[in-house]
């Protein structure tokens, strides 16, 4: 620790610090609640006296509703607390919410989902406010990409612990749920914990600026302020034609979230081709999902230059082509009731678990490709109303996931695959007719 006038190197390390911190807490935390969205619909059906215990579809929908709904007053929660303080209490939401399912009982999941939908709108707003004020915009891209590396990681861990927790087995006793979340649930903790050893207010203000710093701290309201005239200015943006045109690539980005993270999971624990394998598919899916997202961020930040000579039509294009493949093999590989229980129905070619890896990892890549572009094209589109035009890009995405997670209750699988071709065949017009 430097005493005393710290010299620039000190807030370096100190700022690294901060950052690895964050990419392992994140890490901790997300390897348990990933994990536990792709296979708490399996295990409640799985297990006993299911009438008492809730449904996974309508728990993941009541999520991603309340994250929705408090990504509007997140900022008002983070203005009270603090970023460090928000991001601890919102983590505690993740703990309680998988702890809920070593005795799930349909009140405490549904209690739970609401309070992790809360908590997720709040850790991520705080995270972006944290980031924001420790790091100066020179060191943001590579301090964002030590985070984004490491938080990426927990597709892989959570996934790993969950195909070999399940391995081998056709039922999923309560005896096994309660190893496999007792297991998350450490790994949340531990991530949460890790949130204490954040040092505030590292970054060194110019000299110029400590002044309005302090009228900042003591004129506090203008911040309220701000997070109203956000909300107004969000509702403006509803008549922006080019905000309008976007309007289906965010309900199509939520679906598509809902079907990779929840339902094609399901869909493959469900198949009885697989045979004892089914099951621990669940978190082999899960890590070639991983796989996917790793290689396609990887794979724009490698050509990302291209974009300045063809625009974004290229990688639009390789995101469309991928998961209209995945949708496809996913019609002919998997039984089209395998979403709403165990099924062994006809398909339409041999069951194979090779097939299903590679629509896996292409859902992966096709979210990560598209999830970027959405997040560029706005970032660039509403430059000056950035904070009001992403708060409505997650709000639609939110919605989207919500609907789509409680029509799954029923919808067989090729009408699910049906809507996400169409969306994504409409999605990829009006990307290409965006200027």
């Amino acid at each position: 620790m430097c005493p005393g006038n710290m010299p620039p190197q000190c807030f370096c390390n100190a700022n690294m610090y901060n950052v690895i911190i964050l990419g392992l807490s994140f890490m901790f935390i997300y390897t348990a609640f990933h994990t536990t969205s792709m296979v708490q619909i399996t295990v409640l059906h799985s297990a006993s006296n299911t009438t008492r215990q809730g449904d996974g579809f309508v728990s993941l929908g009541i999520i991603y509703a309340t994250f929705g709904l408090c990504n509007w007053i997140a900022p008002v929660v983070i203005f009270l607390c603090g970023t460090k303080i928000s991001m601890i209490m919102a983590g505690v939401t993740y703990l309680l919410f998988i702890m809920s399912f070593l005795k799930p009982v349909y009140w405490t999941l549904y209690l739970g989902s609401f309070l992790v939908g809360f908590g997720a709108a709040v850790i991520w707003a705080a995270l972006s406010a944290f980031l924001a004020k420790s790091f100066d915009s020179k060191a943001m891209p590579r301090n964002s990409g030590i985070f984004w590396a490491l938080f990426q990681c927990s597709l892989l861990l959570g996934n790993l612990y969950s195909y070999f927790t399940f391995q081998g087995k056709e039922v999923i006793s309560d005896q096994l749920r309660i190893q496999l979340f007792a297991g998350l649930s450490g790994a949340c903790g531990f991530g949460v914990l890790l949130l204490f050893l954040l040092r505030s207010k590292v970054r060194p203000p110019p000299l110029s600026s400590v002044e309005h710093f302090t009228k900042e701290l003591v004129h506090s309201p203008v911040n309220i302020a701000d997070v109203k005239s956000t909300f107004l200015r969000a509702f403006q943006l509803l008549k922006n034609r080019n905000m309008q045109l976007l309007f289906i690539p965010f309900l199509y980005v939520g679906i598509e979230i809902t079907f990779f993270s929840g339902v094609y999971g399901t869909c493959l624990a469900n198949n009885k081709h697989f045979g004892q394998e089914a099951k621990a598919l669940i978190g082999l899916s899960g890590m070639f999902i991983g796989v996917g997202e790793i290689l396609g961020g990887s794979t724009l930040a490698i050509l990302g230059k291209l974009t300045q000579h063809y625009d974004k039509a290229p990688f639009i294009f390789m995101g469309y082509l991928s998961h209209i493949t995945a949708c496809y093999l996913a019609f002919l590989n998997l039984p089209f009731d395998s979403a709403q229980g165990e099924s062994n129905s006809p398909t339409y070619i041999p069951s194979s678990i090779a097939v299903a890896l590679v629509c896996s990892f292409l859902l992966g890549f096709t979210d990560s490709i598209f999830n970027t572009q959405v997040l560029a094209i706005v970032g660039t589109m509403f430059i000056e109303d950035a904070v009001a035009a992403f708060s409505l890009c997650k709000f639609f995405q939110c919605f989207a996931a919500a609907i789509s997670f409680l029509y799954s209750i029923a919808l067989p699988l090729q009408w699910q695959l049906l809507i996400i071709v169409i969306l994504s065949t409409c999605s990829a017009i009006l990307f290409f007719s965006l200027k």
